[in-house]
């Protein structure tokens, strides 16, 4: 089965964020009814490392190939979490074959399993083959049925992981820019302003609170890409004559 690479897109609804940095604050106001974080100041946003962007899986990929009379399937998907990859696990393995082979890496986390097959001969070269794909938030399972040929340990390694990675260089893929919820309380004079640099850098659900405890101000939260957030601060900053405090949710 012939393998075609399809470019990647951007991906209509970028994942958010799952683990924004954190500030600790004793007393901190809400928006959308949580707890949000202290308010940003210069040297935490510049010190804070930005998640950067990545390019993943946009749908499900199989590939097949016999080797040696055996069957090796290999299915791939994007996932969020471990969670979500060992849910993704439990639908597509197959209790009638011989080996479930997989692994996952998710940003800086990454797990593989051998089902059974000699260590070091499937779950690493899965593995392998996402890091060279050089996709992110993937997880691929092998599954082989065996056809009574052994294969040796090298002709193990390059059957997985050959299999994985003509998987995933015909994959759909798109391009995910991380994004962060924020909000920040303005005065009603200064909302008009604020709504004019959200709409310039592309802010996404923005919604109002009007219930902050204060006759004249707002909670206007939102979610934005986190690579521009330090620059949308530093343009509501500038566009509003003060400096207007930023929780990150």
């Amino acid at each position: 089965m012939a393998a075609v690479r399809i470019p990647p897109r951007l991906c209509l609804s970028s994942f958010l964020l799952q683990s924004p940095i954190n500030f600790s604050l004793s007393h901190a106001p809400s928006f959308n009814g949580g707890p949000i974080s202290r308010p940003m100041s210069s040297s935490s946003s510049s010190s804070a490392t930005s998640p950067a962007p990545y390019t993943t899986l946009s749908e499900r990929a199989t590939f097949e190939r016999e080797i040696k009379k055996s069957k090796f399937i290999a299915i791939a998907s994007h996932v969020s979490d471990e969670r979500s990859a060992m849910s993704f696990l439990s639908q597509v393995k197959d209790p009638r074959a011989t080996h479930n082979c997989w692994a996952y890496k998710l940003g800086e986390q990454y797990r593989s399993n051998d089902d059974g097959e000699p260590s070091g001969t499937a779950g690493k070269p899965i593995y392998s083959a996402i890091v060279s794909s050089g996709l992110d938030m993937v997880m691929v399972v092998v599954i082989r049925y065996f056809g009574g040929i052994k294969l040796g340990t090298g002709g193990l390694v390059r059957a997985y992981g050959g299999v994985a990675l003509e998987c995933l260089k015909g994959a759909p893929t798109c391009y995910v820019k991380p994004k962060v919820r924020v909000g920040i309380e303005v005065q009603f004079e200064l909302v008009g302003t604020i709504y004019h640099q959200l709409q310039h850098f592309h802010a996404e659900d923005i919604k109002q609170d009007y219930d902050t405890g204060k006759d004249d101000t707002t909670m206007v939260s939102f979610k934005v890409d986190y690579e521009n957030l330090n620059s949308l601060e530093d343009a509501i900053n500038s566009s509003c004559g003060r400096k207007i405090e930023f929780f990150k949710g």
